[in-house]
């Protein structure tokens, strides 16, 4: 008798993969956000790729422009320090002496950088240039930042930082920081998810090829785009705010050289504790003997030394090579005996403080010097090819004279809830650390769903926005 065939159930949950119409929709999510980032973000975008290879190019335009304040012709032994900043003193004896750059190389000046100038900005100083060989003053410049920005690159690093409108302007380009990231990280998202055929540029034409050399391109300058991204974000108003939080509260804040004597100095500070800013009058004698304590500890050319803040305070002789291999370290002398007080290395920074200074020096061009400038005009000027050949994709949508048509809405409410929970999570915890990405992404959604609903209540809205 034959018997039943045996019916088996296996109520074994087993792994859902996922395919190709699961991720269409988030697909499509990613590339309604990269539209809409790119059409309303690019803008600000291009501002800061302009802005940014100009000031690229301006660590070798200031070396001509400014090559009679910079250099000296070679003599054969330069004369004390001390000597030549009384040199600089006569010839500007308003202000007070901030800090001091002894000649670096063989045919270079000396600066000596005076603050509380009138006529110059407070967060700026006066440099005035001595020949090393015979105390000339070959001249006097306005000067800014820890680079030694002089007039032609501080007005160019003001109008790419914030627009040249001070702390507002500075919005601007956090908003850029902000979504460079995200533009860059959704392009490479669509890119890779096309077919190997739909990628070519060679024998294209129209549409397809201003596509196909966005994306390759796109794809070739995304590390260089994320890293000037992240970095850009590190000295934002908000975002580096936060940033810096982090860091602190990770212990990895930047330390400084204690410039306490008598016994005050307990270990290093903070950033910003006992830094030996301050700003004495006139000049000590002894300012050879200083740099010459300095140089028994191992601190070779660049240096700046920066008086004591008041009669409790030591000197800072500070190394300030910023290319590679960079060389941080700093030293405080006690200006009564000329010992060393307190030694800071550069080797012994956290690692997040170190990675914070080689991320901004490479940001700003310093790093590897002519190298590194070259490299970042390269991404600014592909930034720009971007920008271009994205709204010509969107002009091109559109019929006739007519914009670009958007990207349909509505392929959020296809997005599995196991991808689209912890995704609008992320987002949620960016936007908070990232204010300027956060905020405009909200508007952006708001006004969004406020024309769905608008388009829906007109009778024009399709199934899938409804």
């Amino acid at each position: 008798m034959p018997t039943a065939p045996t019916i088996t159930t296996d109520d074994t949950p087993r792994p859902v993969t996922p395919t190709a119409s699961s991720r269409a929709p988030l697909r499509q999510l990613i590339l309604r956000l990269h539209f809409y980032a790119g059409v309303l973000v690019a803008p600000f975008l291009l501002v800061a790729a302009v802005t940014g290879l100009l000031y690229a190019a301006s660590f070798q335009a200031e070396k001509i422009v400014y090559a009679h304040e910079l250099t000296a012709p070679v003599g054969d032994r330069e004369l004390p320090l001390s000597a030549q900043v009384a040199a600089a003193r006569k010839a500007h004896p308003q202000g007070t002496v901030s800090s001091v750059l002894p000649s670096p190389t063989d045919g270079a000046t000396t600066r000596v950088l005076l603050s509380g100038v009138p006529g110059v900005e407070a967060d700026h100083t006066l440099a005035v240039f001595v020949d090393p060989y015979t105390a000339e003053v070959r001249g006097a410049l306005e000067q800014y930042g820890s680079t030694g920005a002089l007039p032609l690159r501080t007005w160019i690093d003001g109008l790419h930082a914030n627009l040249r409108l001070g702390e507002t302007g500075r919005l601007y380009s956090e908003l850029a920081a902000g979504w460079l990231w995200v533009i860059s990280g959704g392009g490479l998202v669509l890119w890779f998810g096309r077919g190997r055929a739909r990628r070519r540029v060679r024998g294209t034409s129209g549409r397809r090829r201003t596509l196909g050399l966005h994306g390759t391109v796109g794809v070739w300058a995304a590390a260089g785009l994320f890293f000037l991204s992240a970095t850009g974000l590190t000295w934002s108003t908000y975002a580096g705010a936060n940033i810096d939080e982090l860091r602190t509260s990770l212990g990895q804040a930047t330390p400084s050289v204690s410039a306490a004597i008598g016994g005050a100095h307990a270990g290093h500070g903070g950033a910003g504790t006992g830094s030996g800013t301050g700003t004495v009058t006139g000049t000590p004698a002894d300012l050879d003997r200083i740099l010459g304590a300095a140089r028994a500890e191992g601190l070779g050319n660049p240096v700046e030394i920066v008086p004591p803040a008041d009669a409790s305070s030591a000197y800072v002789v500070r190394q300030v090579q910023r290319s590679w291999p960079e060389k941080q370290d700093a030293v405080a002398v006690d200006p009564a005996t000329g010992e060393v007080t307190d030694v800071l290395r550069f080797a012994d920074h956290p690692v997040l403080a170190k990675l914070t200074r080689w991320g901004i020096d490479a940001h700003t061009g310093v790093l590897f010097g002519l190298a590194n400038q070259i490299a970042l005009m390269l991404l600014a000027l592909c930034l720009i090819l971007l920008i271009v050949w994205g709204y010509r994709m969107w002009w091109r949508r559109g019929r006739g004279s007519a914009f670009g048509r958007p990207v349909p809405r509505g392929a959020w409410q296809q997005v599995p809830p196991l991808v689209l929970v912890p995704s609008m999570a992320a987002v949620a915890v960016l936007g908070y650390f990232v204010p300027l990405f956060g905020i405009p992404l909200a508007a952006f959604v708001a006004v969004d769903v406020l024309l769905g609903e608008i388009a829906h209540r007109r009778g024009r809205g399709t199934p899938a926005a409804r």
